[in-house]
């Protein structure tokens, strides 16, 4: 049946179920992506195979990294003399990655070889065989064999700081509080909802555990004020470290402090922080120097200019931008392989404005941002994020209260001046 071998989204499992043939059920799934979705996915999935079966008897467990193939491979063929179905889930199989420590067992070509073997040759009759994992390859061999004979569920949700991933980020979340919240008739408002997703972030377990607590506390209120949230709800989100110089490049002062006192209370080392930002100033430095060349004899306010324009008007000198740093790269590779024949060849990738065009959304979006800061304040940045390595090596002071100075200070109108104020202390020499 060509639905079998097709990939679905989570959301489309329960069509998919109550549409197909039970003659028709395969027995073999791939279930990954997000855990919380994936743990959602398969008791969906094997309670509808189980059917009226006991489910102790039926479901036979097995943890990937401690199991072998050969294991898997005879749990699937042994018949059980106690239920008619027999359900063999592997969980956090490593199919496609290698094993997380030293101790796990990992799965060889030859393993894989072997799999597939038993996946052409058919599994048992009333028997399944589900995988789980977090992520998948979809140029392996495995994958194509498990695609072409069973079934495979797309529990994965867009990662990234994109409105497009940011949207289908809420619609995860607004799904998954929906059912929770319809299981003891409440809903939510729409603002403490909001404040709730602030306080968690895209962290499903966290919300279920966060929704559970607000509807202890509501007692027999239908609706979940902005109140409950206030009082139940600590902020408990763990940001990535690409919102703080987010925030930072757009001079949003209120949400950069926030972000880095999130890092900080989440364990994130000083230097990472560091190094996060004198990345991003490097970046915005050779953005503004490119910008200043590409825009000296044209009327280009890149602050203004919107997308469409920027494709027509900046890109192309971008990407002639980049060829020639290429080739400058490859003739420097070239001179150098004839003096050491060991010498590794240079990655421009650093020196790129624009290492992927065909993505050339992000590139618009930090040549706006490079708008924000004159050249002359990266610099002075770099000037201090020098003297700040320099002293987080080698003496104790206060981290992140220096940090949050430099944010104020570089944030601030009227410009931020660091090397001339501080020349007998900098340790950049």
């Amino acid at each position: 049946m060509a639905q079998n071998k097709n990939e679905f989204k989570h959301n489309q499992l329960d069509l998919f179920l109550t549409s197909v043939q039970e003659e028709e059920i395969p027995g073999l799934f791939l279930i990954y992506g997000e855990s919380f979705l994936v743990k959602q996915a398969f008791n969906t999935l094997s309670s509808f195979l189980v059917g009226k079966d006991n489910h102790q008897f039926s479901i036979e467990t097995l943890e990937g990294g401690t199991v072998s193939m050969g294991d898997i491979i005879e749990q699937v063929s042994t018949f059980s003399f106690l239920v008619s179905k027999k359900i063999v889930v592997v969980k956090n199989a490593p199919l496609f990655q290698a094993s997380l420590t030293s101790s796990d067992i990992n799965f060889s070509p030859s393993d894989l070889d072997r799999l597939n073997g038993f996946i052409e040759k058919g599994i048992p009759e009333n028997h399944s065989l589900i995988f789980t994992s977090a992520n998948i390859d979809k140029r392996k061999k495995i994958y194509k064999a498990i695609a072409d004979k069973g079934v495979i569920v797309d529990c994965s949700v867009a990662q990234g700081a994109k409105k497009t991933d940011l949207d289908e980020q809420r619609i995860v979340l607004q799904s998954i509080a929906g059912q929770i919240l319809s299981k003891s008739n409440k809903t939510i408002d729409n603002q403490a909802f909001q404040t709730l997703v602030d306080l968690t972030g895209f962290n499903l377990d966290l919300l279920s555990s966060n929704l559970a607590k607000l509807i202890a506390y509501s007692g027999k209120a239908r609706m979940i004020s902005m109140a409950d949230v206030k009082a139940v709800v600590k902020r408990d989100k763990k940001d990535p470290i690409f919102n703080l110089t987010n925030a930072y490049m757009a001079k949003d002062v209120k949400n950069a402090l926030l972000y880095l006192n999130s890092l900080f209370n989440d364990g994130f080392h000083p230097l990472q922080i560091l190094k996060s930002f004198e990345n991003q100033i490097r970046k915005l430095i050779l953005v503004k120097c490119a910008a200043q060349k590409f825009c000296v004899n044209n009327k280009i306010n890149l602050k203004h200019m919107n997308f469409n324009s920027f494709k027509l008007n900046v890109l192309p000198k971008i990407i002639h931008h980049d060829e020639q740093t290429k080739a400058l790269v490859e003739d420097q590779d070239k001179y150098l392989s004839k003096k050491d024949s060991n010498k590794k060849k240079n990655k421009p990738n650093d020196l790129l404005l624009a290492p992927n065009p065909q993505n050339s959304y992000p590139v618009f979006q930090i040549f706006q941002k490079s708008e924000n800061f004159s050249l002359d304040e990266l610099n002075q940045s770099l000037f201090f994020f020098s003297d700040l390595d320099y002293r987080l090596k080698s003496s104790s002071f206060d981290e992140k209260t220096t940090l949050e100075n430099f944010i104020i200070n570089t944030c601030k109108k009227g410009g931020f001046v660091y090397a001339e104020e501080n020349q007998n202390h900098r340790h950049y020499f």
